[in-house]
């Protein structure tokens, strides 16, 4: 369903609540889910409505009988249908996609058939003629990026770019650069970082360890942009393409990326963010024409918004 929303500043959350008559749970699964897009990018709970804001919540198959007569109900009134999630186009040519992933959208399905929305799928229901391209549940992606995080992606939409487009990653000619806000202060101000990264033995992620060689080459730049009092927010390029590269890198530093739930840091404070301040924001590589092509992606409104709590030094 999809309405302007049109009344005073109100979390996107109250908004959705006084459209479906359902519980507060059923409410924060829709968003937790990645169900609720305000403008286009999936919602947090807490983001705040202007007017004019478009707002599409979406219903999913097992969401219960709750949900199912709410969105009946709803839709006696004012609302009407949309289309399902859709991608946010960069650029387009005949042989690949540039997109700006909302955080929240997995880049693949954890498990091939799960069902799950993500990019790749996504992608196979706008162009069906990529089914073939790249394994399966995973159509033309030739890189990804965490769920959590937001920014550019490309998509392969034939076999012989595909093959281009990984053979370029694989010669580390693709150029990511990231933008993300750390806790504490980074020193010096700019700097690279080569830890190994493997694998945790005891925790579900990855680690970085600076006094090991066990794991595999992991290679991170960084330079500072900003200051605040609490936090530093850094450019980051990456050499390689690890699980959780930049997030592990500088977790091993003591210094956790804002907003992560994975990789804690204790003592260092900051007010609640309720998604990962990692953007990518920039992504240069060559098309299979040859032409070099530089794409840029601005920090999404909620990022934006929230380095103003943000005391700067």
């Amino acid at each position: 369903m999809q309405i302007t929303y049109n009344g005073e500043s109100k979390r996107a959350d109250l908004a959705v609540a006084g459209i479906l008559a359902v519980s507060r749970s059923q409410i924060q699964k829709l968003f937790k889910a990645g169900r609720v897009l305000v403008n286009d990018r999936i919602s947090t709970a807490h983001l705040a409505l202007v007017d004019g804001d478009q707002i599409v919540v979406e219903q999913w198959g097992d969401a219960g009988d709750e949900m199912g007569s709410a969105f009946e109900s709803a839709a006696r009134t004012d609302l009407h249908p949309t289309d399902p999630v859709t991608l946010l186009v960069v650029y387009e040519d005949a042989d690949l996609l540039v997109i700006d992933k909302p955080a929240g959208l997995l880049s693949h399905e954890t498990k091939v058939g799960s069902g799950e929305m993500s990019v790749a799928s996504l992608f196979l229901t706008r162009n069906p003629e990529v089914s073939g391209v790249g394994p399966i549940g995973r159509e033309g992606l030739v890189h990804r990026l965490d769920k959590a995080a937001s920014g550019l992606m490309m998509l392969a939409k034939t076999e012989v770019s595909f093959d281009f487009l990984k053979r370029q990653f694989a010669d580390r000619l693709v150029k990511k650069t990231y933008t993300a806000l750390v806790l504490g202060k980074v020193e010096p101000e700019y700097g690279m970082i080569n830890f190994p990264i493997a694998r945790s033995k005891s925790k579900p992620r990855m680690a970085a360890r600076p006094t090991s060689q066990e794991g595999l080459t992991a290679v991170t730049h960084y330079d500072v942009e900003r200051r605040f009092t609490t936090a530093t927010l850094v450019s980051v390029g990456i050499e390689t393409g690890r699980t959780h590269q930049i997030r592990a890198h500088f977790f091993a530093l003591g210094h956790q990326v804002a907003g992560d739930t994975v990789y804690v840091q204790r003592g260092v404070k900051l007010a609640k963010l309720d998604r990962l301040f990692l953007h990518a924001s920039k992504l240069e590589f060559a098309l299979p024409s040859g032409e070099q092509k530089t794409f840029t992606s601005p920090l999404p409104q909620e990022l934006e918004a929230y380095l103003l709590t943000l005391k700067a030094i």
